[in-house]
């Protein structure tokens, strides 16, 4: 070996592209009228080799990377790529929300007794620049029976002072659903609503539409046929009021919606979501 670099690697991909928002809901936008996002930067292989990272994107539709971020899990030692995330700013702290997904085995063999739950993260550091690792403590969050797993976490505080906590819960790797839940403090949190029906459901975003809250998923091909592809609209008690009228372009895309900027007559909603248009080849193949 007559040389070498260590380092971060990865953006081979993105996908579970979610806004970067303030505690209300509301984006994150820059002085240029940018909005922040998250997403999961895939790597040349299955879960174990994404992570989270988190963008700008401008009305123009370009791009910029922002921040790396990996997680220390709260009952084991080491780092991990864990990815599917919310982060939050809530005053002058940042809040991440993430799944573990980076140590899910990719052998289907190898699931039995596997799990995902969601972990919290709470810190200062700038999460808009640079390369992070922080520290989390486990959210534990509600379901309506047996499940085998809790992901894609999304976080909002209403205007009294609770919390809602939209995210995905699993009977069975994989058969899973949106779930709503509330409380007073993240750590009180009780069940509101389910969309029990749906198997293939995830993407649980919350966002307010003419002054109510409602809840969007994205319905993946193997579900029923009545309810395949396609972004559903729930209301806070999880019954569906209607649906985004916008292309559904691959494997279970999330519903990120920018709303208008006040600041830019004429502005309108995007849809910001990844289209699963395959690069690289053979070799690259999963999330790339």
């Amino acid at each position: 070996v007559t040389g070498w670099r260590a380092g971060t690697f990865g953006q081979l991909g993105l996908r579970d592209v979610r806004l970067v928002t303030w505690a209300d809901g509301t984006p994150r936008r820059l002085d240029d009228g940018s909005v922040m996002v998250s997403a999961t930067s895939a790597g040349p292989g299955f879960f174990g080799t994404a992570h989270t990272s988190t963008w700008t994107l401008d009305a123009q539709g370009e791009v910029r990377r922002g921040a790396v971020l990996f997680f220390q899990r709260p009952d084991r030692p080491g780092g991990y790529g864990d990815h599917a995330t919310h982060v939050v700013r809530d005053g002058d702290r940042w809040l991440v929300a993430t799944s573990t997904w980076s140590d899910f085995p990719a052998d289907p063999r190898a699931r039995r007794g596997a799990r995902v739950g969601v972990t919290l993260a709470e810190t200062t550091t700038d999460l808009t620049r640079g390369q992070h690792l922080l520290p989390t403590r486990a959210l534990a969050l509600p379901t309506d029976g047996p499940s085998v797993g809790v992901w894609d976490p999304h976080l909002v505080r209403d205007d009294d002072g609770s919390w809602l906590v939209g995210y995905v819960s699993a009977r069975k790797f994989f058969d899973f659903h949106p779930v709503l839940a509330s409380g007073p403090t993240l750590d009180e949190l009780s069940l509101r609503g389910t969309a029990g029906d749906r198997t293939a459901t995830e993407g649980t975003t919350l966002v307010r539409l003419d002054g109510a809250w409602r809840v969007l998923a994205s319905d993946g091909r193997d579900n029923r046929r009545a309810v395949r592809g396609r972004f559903p609209v729930f209301d806070t008690d999880l019954r569906e009021v209607g649906t985004i009228a916008a292309p559904y372009p691959t494997n279970i895309p999330w519903p990120t919606l920018v709303p208008p900027d006040p600041a830019v007559p004429g502005d309108r909603w995007r849809l910001v979501t990844f289209n699963g248009r395959p690069l690289g080849g053979p070799l690259a193949r999963y999330g790339t």
